[in-house]
């Protein structure tokens, strides 16, 4: 089952901003490593939970992961090949809007090369740079 809100107050949102730097999730707060965004944009769902595949297939299921991002924002598509107008389209995903700066995955129990090329792999499924952050 995809990562999406159980209910929402409104069905379609508009774009918004995504502009400055991520002031809040933006240091390790449950592991020992992390993921940090060094990008702009929105993550998808899907992307997540590849991400967070790819994570625990290299772990091998041993440590902790926590997921520090959530796809709570409604994005919206017309169908192909119809005109403008006549109102917004259906909802066809959720995306995470991440700032520069944002912890995306954090990871615990096991050794840093490990958690290092873990977050590697996640990183090619995200659609912003990251770069691996450990614990002062």
């Amino acid at each position: 089952m995809p990562l999406m809100p159980k209910r929402v107050k409104y069905r379609k949102v508009q774009r918004g901003s995504n502009a400055g730097l991520a002031t809040k999730n933006n240091k390790i707060d449950f592991g020992d490593f992390a993921l940090q965004a060094m990008g702009r944009g929105y993550i998808s769902n899907n992307q997540i939970e590849a991400a967070r595949v790819a994570i625990n297939r290299h772990l091998k299921r041993r440590g902790k992961v926590w997921i520090r991002m959530f796809p709570y924002k409604p994005v919206t598509k017309k169908p192909l090949e119809v005109r403008m107008g006549k109102g917004k389209g259906n909802v066809e995903g959720w995306v995470a809007p991440v700032k520069p700066g944002r912890v995306l995955f954090e990871v615990s129990g096991c050794t840093e090369t490990i958690a290092r090329e873990a977050m590697a792999l996640a990183s090619n499924k995200l659609a912003v740079r990251c770069k691996f952050l450990a614990r002062q």
